[in-house]
């Protein structure tokens, strides 16, 4: 359910939005990609895809940033979501799974410089797409399974809470090409990242995502949470946090309703919190986007409500872990492996927000 798309059996007088994103960072450098393909939806009306792209680099100041909306949407047999000239934006075998060293490798410069349409496509192997100035071709892996995010199965079938997110492709390996016009090709080998989707009837009132791979004491560790808040009867509800700690083979449940503990300090550039979850776990997680290096978008709600939205995908983040049976306090360090994503309602925040609307 989590892996499918959901917005084609969405009925005609429903409004929803949903999102699959991408992040992958270097291993060695803060350079990182956040691609993602969108559905916006308003009551009454025929859903519309998104392409959006946004590539850091820390030696570069603010990310390059585009998006591309398009009433041409569909999900591909055996993929998740497709949006605008899709076929004429992909690689020859981009339907096809294509581990290392399939055909794609040679096609991945073949059009190097030249304008594409705009156009994306994402199945559970591969990533490829042109929006603006930017063209990428990537393939993907992970050994381990979904995270869901909730606890319990039956969250996801039910209207609250409004919005409903899994982690279809946790801690995964990216290899292929990223273009942009009058750059020199950033060329991924290897590098950590993931794959997620979120889906719903409305964004939260306030959120945070904070997710973090490349830890130079554990490689293969990665975090992945969500944090909301949300309004009822006019009045905002504490933080509730939902997630996951992956170490040393086993993978920690963060959060929940009831869960206490649970701190949050917020800006849009940088975040303190303190997480609690199962078997004793305890986070302190600190994170910090490189200056000029955050993203500013805005997100419309199906209503035609609007939030802004803070990400860096090459923040410096460090956890402090304690649960039962790991012995003494462990230190994680990723010197740029955190994203960090903030959604609020205000507009002070300092982040350039662009120029670019849902329609």
């Amino acid at each position: 359910m989590g892996a499918s798309p959901i917005f084609p059996g969405v009925p005609l007088r429903a409004g929803m939005y949903e999102s699959f994103y991408l992040r992958a960072v270097a291993p060695d450098e803060p350079v990182g990609a956040w691609i993602r393909y969108t559905v916006h939806k308003r009551p009454g009306r025929a859903p519309r895809g998104s392409i959006w792209c946004t590539i850091f680099d820390a030696s570069r100041g603010r990310p390059f940033m585009h998006k591309a909306t398009s009433d041409q949407l569909h999900a591909p047999a055996g993929g998740w979501i497709a949006v605008g000239s899709a076929d004429e934006a992909a690689p020859a075998d981009a339907n096809q799974s294509g581990g290392a060293g399939s055909s794609a490798d040679a096609q991945e410069n073949s059009r190097a410089g030249e304008r594409a349409p705009d156009g994306a496509g994402l199945t559970p192997g591969e990533a490829w797409g042109a929006c603006g100035a930017a063209r990428w071709s990537l393939r993907f892996a992970s050994p381990e399974p979904e995270l869901r995010h909730f606890p319990r199965q039956w969250l996801y079938r039910t209207p609250l809470p409004r919005t409903k997110l899994t982690t279809p492709i946790p801690g995964a390996r990216f290899d292929g090409t990223v273009e942009i016009a009058g750059r020199e090709p950033i060329r991924l080998r290897g590098w950590p990242g993931m794959v997620g989707h979120n889906w719903g009837s409305e964004h939260a009132e306030r959120w945070i995502w904070l997710h973090g791979i490349g830890f130079e004491e554990e490689p293969d560790a990665w975090l992945d949470v969500a944090l909301g808040r949300v309004k009822v009867a006019g009045r905002m509800t504490p933080w509730v946090a939902n997630g996951a700690l992956a170490l040393e083979g086993r993978r920690l449940r963060i959060g929940g309703l009831g869960t206490r503990g649970l701190q949050v300090r917020e800006t849009a550039e940088e975040c303190r919190l303190q997480l609690a979850g199962e078997s004793g776990l305890k986070i302190g997680a600190q994170v910090r986007s490189p200056a000029q290096s955050t993203a500013g978008w805005r997100y419309t709600d199906p209503d035609g409500g609007s939030h802004d939205v803070a990400n860096c995908s090459i923040a410096a983040l460090e956890l402090t872990v304690i649960s039962e049976g790991a012995g003494a306090q462990r230190l994680l360090r990723a010197a740029h492996g955190g994203a960090y994503e903030l959604g609020m309602r205000e507009h002070d925040h300092g982040v350039p927000i662009a120029p670019f609307s849902d329609g």
